[in-house]
């Protein structure tokens, strides 16, 4: 899990992070990685290149974006994100619960509550992330979100899972086909074979350019040519089902 903090206000920003190290050690299996902002723009910024955490704890008060206006950036890229506000003031709960934050905490932050509301927030995270895609690594049995990875690749009997953040894990050697290993990821309508190595995720696709496919992060995927047409027409229906 990700975790993104932001308040521009140093004194809060460290207390919540040690909020968060207190939560940690009273939860060792509870696997989390935080990220810290002071300056909100940053974390904008951040969202709307859909670099995304799985829980967000936002200041609701801040100079320059609003936790409010931050809020909505999150919905506009993410439904699966868990939201928590943390602010002064009780002004700003009804605009909090149009964003649908998981929680609504007042300053100064109990510690109690601050761990109820983590609770809920990653219970929601995990009921958000939908299906699981199980990857035989060297170091055992690794599940990974669906909606995490942006592509998969079959390079030399093994496959390079490519996620959203950057990260790729790579199985052990593989027996079976390409396809038999994908599984279910084939009967995933987010999901289509390309190329006889590579797999899409189509929510990530930035731009479908002839022979290849440009995905979010840059990478330039071959498109076969005998599936050209295809991959087009499948990414186009794939496109006008959004909004539907």
């Amino acid at each position: 899990m990700k975790i993104a903090i932001c308040d521009d206000s140093m004194k809060d920003l460290i207390l919540l992070e040690g909020l968060l190290e207190a939560y940690k050690q009273l939860n060792p299996n509870t696997d989390f990685q935080v990220e810290k902002f002071s300056n909100s723009s940053t974390l904008c910024e951040k969202i709307r290149n859909k670099e995304l955490a799985d829980i967000y704890i936002l200041d609701i008060l801040m100079s320059q974006t609003t936790g409010i206006d931050l809020g909505n950036e999150i919905r506009k890229n993410s439904k699966e994100s868990a939201i928590i506000y943390i602010t002064s003031s009780d002004d700003f709960a009804l605009d909090a619960f149009h964003i649908h934050a998981v929680r609504y905490l007042l300053k100064p932050v109990q510690e109690q509550q601050f761990f109820e509301a983590l609770d809920f927030a990653f219970s929601y995270a995990e009921l958000k992330k939908g299906p699981m895609y199980p990857i035989k690594t060297k170091s055992g049995l690794q599940s990974v979100s669906c909606s995490r990875i942006e592509y998969v690749e079959n390079s030399s009997r093994m496959l390079n899972v490519h996620l959203t953040d950057g990260s790729v894990i790579t199985s052990i050697f593989i027996r079976k086909s390409f396809e038999e290993e994908l599984g279910e990821l084939l009967h995933n309508s987010c999901f289509l074979q390309v190329h006889k190595s590579f797999l899409i995720n189509l929510n990530y696709v930035k731009k479908l350019d002839g022979s290849s496919v440009i995905m979010n992060s840059g990478i330039n995927i071959p498109v076969s040519k005998k599936n050209t047409a295809n991959v087009k027409r499948q990414y186009l229906l794939f496109v006008a089902g959004q909004y539907q």
